[in-house]
């Protein structure tokens, strides 16, 4: 069974393409990237790589498929009868599940990534460890959002490019303990704090086609 969700609220996802100033500050973020969400990475503390025990799941996404257009830019803005897009419409995070964090996890975060261009799209930390899921659109409301390279704390659609190819990974962390983060930190001091808490780890990975 499922613990409740307290007071859950909505990720408020809007669709925008990243800046180049946004895109800066994602490079600028480039190196606490690596530590969370590359490969060959040393958890704190010890001699070895981080553990990938961490089995992360989606009833609505699958390993190596394209992520689901409601998931993207694409279903967050549908064209009208012209062919011209009809505003800002909310696009919406996807649901996930998760199993296999040890029994040291103190807290939860999950970052969403492209680690081709080092974009991040969505940080969630303080998610409780007896938590065994999100919700479609939902964030618990005891668990706080980074700033994405958007500059934006929230669910950032990926809004890939016609004709190219991106991967969309889904990280959930377990930490040793809850982030001494504020709602809306910036991307790269959630970055440096996940890899110092980080004990272990386990994706999901998608694809724009």
């Amino acid at each position: 069974m499922f613990p409740a969700l307290p007071s859950p609220r909505s990720t408020g996802a809007r669709t925008a393409r990243t800046s180049p100033v946004a895109l800066a500050g994602a490079v600028t973020a480039g190196a606490a990237l690596v530590l969370t969400t590359g490969c060959g990475i040393l958890a704190p503390g010890q001699n070895g790589d981080m553990p990938d025990d961490i089995n992360v799941t989606s009833p609505l996404m699958q390993e190596g498929q394209p992520l689901p257009a409601a998931y993207t830019c694409e279903g967050a803005a549908p064209e009208g009868e012209d062919g011209e897009e009809q505003g800002e419409q909310e696009a919406y995070s996807p649901p996930l599940s998760w199993s296999g964090l040890p029994d040291e996890a103190g807290s939860i975060a999950l970052v969403v990534d492209d680690p081709q261009v080092a974009q991040v799209f969505w940080v969630v930390y303080d998610l409780d460890p007896q938590l065994v899921e999100l919700r479609q659109n939902i964030v618990p409301a005891d668990a706080k959002q980074a700033q994405n390279s958007s500059g934006v704390a929230e669910y950032g659609a990926p809004c890939p490019e016609p004709e190219s190819s991106y991967e969309y990974r889904f990280t959930v962390y377990a930490l040793e303990n809850p982030l001494d983060l504020p709602e809306g930190a910036s991307l790269d001091a959630a970055l440096d704090a996940i890899a110092d808490q980080a004990v272990a780890r386990g994706s999901l990975v998608t694809t724009s086609e």
